[in-house]
């Protein structure tokens, strides 16, 4: 599906009773198997997060996206800068922006405080430069621990190339596996150049 047709989806570590209350309150209402439903996200919201991706390739973005605490919908865009460059990745430092993201300082920072608003994030996304959207072992061991997740988010994952965007995966945490699964998954027939 293009991704103009599409409306909806099919950092550091901070353990926090919220994620574990926000994720139980999904599996609540979501999916067969304890996954939460997918949080909806707008056309033009995917088309602000792709036109990242593609400035920020061949390193990899990486943002949130804020929505209202009790709404199902995720609907603006706060891009980062993708501290990776500065070895301040809490696991693998030694990787390039070319494979691997990190959020810091300040942007961190307002995110975590964005929990505590009525428009808190709802989404962190971030980009694969090999063109496959899928949740790595880093992505997983830096989203949740044993516990249940860091942070009470989904997590949108940008597979783009040099041709543009392929593909996009969505994941949540499920109550059930006690791990992050994918909610929902697209392909994406980018035909805009990169800049």
């Amino acid at each position: 599906m293009a991704s103009s047709d599409r409306d909806k989806p099919a950092v550091a570590p901070r353990a926090d009773d919220r994620a574990k209350a926000a994720a139980t309150d999904a599996d609540d209402r979501g999916q067969p198997g304890g996954a939460p439903a997918a949080l909806r996200v707008p056309a033009t919201t995917l088309e602000a997060i792709y036109r990242h991706a593609r400035a920020s390739f061949p390193a990899e973005c990486c943002g949130y996206l804020r929505g209202p605490q009790d709404g199902d919908t995720a609907d603006e865009v706060v891009p980062c800068r993708n501290a990776q460059t500065d070895g301040d990745h809490p696991t693998v430092p030694d990787r390039g922006a070319e494979s691997g993201f990190v959020i810091t300082g300040t942007e961190l920072l307002a995110f975590a405080r964005s929990l505590d608003t009525d428009r808190p994030a709802r989404i962190l996304y971030h980009s694969h430069t090999n063109g496959r959207a899928y949740f790595s072992e880093v992505d997983r061991d830096v989203a949740a621990g044993p516990g249940g997740p860091y942070y009470p988010v989904q997590h949108l994952v940008v597979g783009i190339t040099a041709a543009g965007v392929t593909e996009v995966a969505q994941f949540g945490w499920s109550e059930t596996a006690k791990e992050l699964v994918e909610l929902a998954r697209w392909v994406v027939r980018d035909t805009v150049p990169h800049p």
